[in-house]
């Protein structure tokens, strides 16, 4: 299906394809890759932005002192130079706010006490000077505010993810991005893995077959302890339904195993069976979900998440079985994919080498046994969101590889539906059409 946001056409959600040339194989020892349009090692690469006149300007919507998601987004927004951060509300206090602001070198006049003055104050500075989108970095419950503040006011917006508190705000807000037209791009930062977007391209080229299950998982331990109990910021606001919705554990880390199977099977989820565990006491949402899933066509799923399991960091791992091959991913290696083609050796795939697709080779900056990983991956979400936008300031149209607000509808739609079941005493729960 092909979604139109204003001049934008986006193909089901996240699919690949920005018009630009093709990366070509390796020379010699070393591959040619690279997507960002640099001279990287092994000969100049195709130049995506050479018809750019400038960078874009960016504001931020949270990310302030003791944030976490805020610098990695700064970062990953910085990498290729394509990006430069102007303007800030980075904190519901006004002095964190200025303190964050002065310590980005940003103008003080640039720096604003909350979200609806910045939105309102870069409106009314000349088309030259106001900031070209918005990243919004806050909890869960100031996602669809402020996107919808900024979309109001004309601006186009990169926002973290789960997309909203809630289904209901999830739909009004799409309703709300088709309506202005402008690009909105939701930080699903896995997908933008060079090696993730290889084990798709495997997928939708037949290798696997047809396909008969997916797991995925994604287990931590940091919450193992009570630790919104001391005042652990990033604790307290998960934990809390006020401001993280109706989930905690499946909401934070659980909707990336979801949205990770997705990308790269293209599988739709016709009904689930989740369980849901609080195990630290007084908690007030969970911190363990186990589910079951039944996918549209017939493929069967399992989607474990979990933020007690000890000795566990950030485990988001994949294995996907079809009838002709399976594959194999782990966020913690990112540079290797696994496949096992049937009746032949396993194979292990590394980034950066010739025989990778174009696709995998456009979103890779290094030579291969150089690792690239998080902040390369967020940044690739980033790139396509630059192309998308420059784009439409160009009055051009295209298709993009960056998760949009129907894949953060969906997500909402999961999460709602998981909720439902686990409170549920019924075995299946049909998923909740969004």
């Amino acid at each position: 299906m092909v979604h139109e946001l204003g001049n934008l056409r986006y193909r089901g959600g996240m699919r690949l394809g920005r018009r630009t040339p093709k990366v070509r194989g390796s020379t010699g020892g070393f591959p040619l890759v690279g997507g960002a349009g640099f001279p990287y090692v092994g000969g100049s690469q195709p130049n995506f932005y050479m018809s750019a006149k400038r960078k874009l300007r960016y504001g931020m919507v949270g990310g302030g002192q003791n944030a976490f998601i805020g610098a990695v987004h700064r970062l990953a927004a910085s990498l290729d130079g394509q990006i430069e951060l102007v303007a800030g509300a980075f904190s519901a206090d006004p002095k964190n706010s200025q303190l964050t602001g002065e310590q980005l070198f940003l103008k003080p006049a640039r720096v604003y006490a909350s979200y609806a003055e910045m939105a309102r104050g870069e409106a009314a500075l000349p088309a030259e000077e106001r900031i070209d989108f918005v990243s919004i970095v806050t909890p869960n419950f100031l996602h669809a505010p402020v996107a919808t503040t900024f979309l109001k006011a004309g601006f186009h917006v990169v926002c973290d993810k789960p997309m909203t508190l809630d289904l209901k705000e999830a739909k009004a807000l799409r309703a709300t991005v088709r309506k202005s037209g402008k690009v909105f791009a939701l930080t699903h930062n896995y997908t933008g893995y060079p090696m993730v977007k290889e084990a798709r391209e495997l997928v939708r080229a037949g290798k696997l077959g047809k396909i008969l299950k997916v797991v995925a998982e994604y287990p931590q331990g940091w919450l193992l302890d009570k630790l919104e109990a001391d005042g652990q910021k990033q604790a307290a606001w998960r934990s809390d339904p006020k401001k993280a919705g109706a989930s905690c554990c499946l909401g934070d880390i659980g909707t990336h195993a979801e949205n990770l199977g997705r990308y790269i099977t293209g599988l739709h989820i016709e009904s689930l069976c989740a369980a849901f565990t609080t195990f630290v006491p007084g908690r007030k949402l969970e911190d363990d979900a186990n589910l079951l899933l039944r996918y549209e066509g017939g493929a069967q799923g399992v989607l474990h998440a979990s933020q007690i399991s000890c000795g566990e960091e950030n485990n988001l791992n994949i294995r996907v079985y079809g009838t002709l091959g399976s594959l194999a991913w782990q966020q913690e290696h990112p540079n290797e994919l696994k496949f096992c083609p049937k009746g032949e050796p396993a194979r292990i795939l590394r980034r950066g080498n010739g025989y990778v697709s174009d696709v995998a080779k456009k979103f890779t900056r290094l030579p291969f046994g150089h690792p690239e990983a998080f902040i390369e991956a967020f940044a690739n979400i980033y790139l396509e969101a630059v192309a998308a936008i420059r784009d439409a300031q160009d009055g051009k149209t295209g298709t993009y590889d960056f998760p949009t607000v129907d894949d953060g509808v969906y997500g909402m739609a999961f999460l709602e539906t998981a909720v439902k079941s686990a409170k549920s005493t019924a075995k299946w729960t049909k998923f909740i059409k969004a």
